[in-house]
């Protein structure tokens, strides 16, 4: 008769701890130069001082190591079920942090970021959809960028409706099928979206460009400001 080992947490603790921090990965971010895995807040903050991997050493990027990140969403998945009460205990953190950190004359609902989940009122009624309705939500200012002369300016507008809120978890390239198609684009066009004038990689979250590309973001003033443009070709 074969009999089946049980694993303890513990067993996998190599595989589901933060080197930096020494606690459980939390929205688990990998270095794409040399797949070594951190926190996300550990290794944004680590960049801050270091181009290096804290892990093995090696240079990530010459000038801009926060561009060779990337989130692990199935590995969170996987830790959570591994670890119980640690999904619970991290959305009660968050919902904390943000508490603690809004404006004091400012309701919760007018901040940046908010746990109560909102919509473009275009969505409202679209079916029962999830949306990340339960995600944390951001509001976002989407404003054209115009340059004078520019090829394609007569055939991006300004949108209607410049103001959205969505999950934090949306990426750079979700904004610019949204945009494709409040605009009327052809499929073959192409967008840059911008933060503080540095063009975003279309894997960005909206969260990443919260707290790393944001500059304003601690002087209480929100919506955080996405542009977007023709994608300019430098060839």
């Amino acid at each position: 008769m074969t009999s089946h080992r049980k694993h303890l947490v513990k067993d996998f603790n190599h595989f589901i701890t933060c080197y930096v921090c020494k606690g459980y990965l939390i929205k688990p971010t990998t270095v794409t130069e040399c797949l070594h895995t951190f926190c996300k807040s550990c290794i944004v903050q680590h960049f801050e001082d270091s181009n290096d991997c804290p892990k093995c050493g090696i240079q990530v990027h010459e000038t801009n190591p926060l561009e060779m990140l990337r989130l692990d969403n199935t590995l969170e998945e996987v830790i959570f079920k591994l670890v119980p009460g640690l999904r619970e205990k991290e959305q009660q953190q968050e919902v904390e942090f943000w508490r603690r950190n809004k404006s004091k004359e400012n309701s919760n609902e007018d901040g940046p970021i908010c746990k109560k989940a909102r919509v473009d009122e275009e969505d409202d009624d679209k079916g029962d959809g999830d949306y990340h309705r339960s995600d944390t939500q951001i509001a976002i200012c989407l404003d054209c960028l115009r340059n004078n002369g520019q090829m394609g300016e007569n055939i991006v507008k300004g949108l209607m409706k410049k103001f959205i809120r969505c999950s934090t978890r949306v990426t750079v390239g979700t904004i610019k099928k949204f945009l494709s198609l409040k605009l009327k684009l052809p499929s073959s066009y192409e967008l840059d979206v911008l933060c503080n004038g540095e063009i975003m990689g279309k894997d960005h979250t909206m969260e990443f460009i919260y707290m790393t590309r944001w500059r304003l973001r601690g002087e209480n003033v929100y919506p955080m400001v996405l542009e977007y443009r023709p994608r300019i070709d430098f060839g």
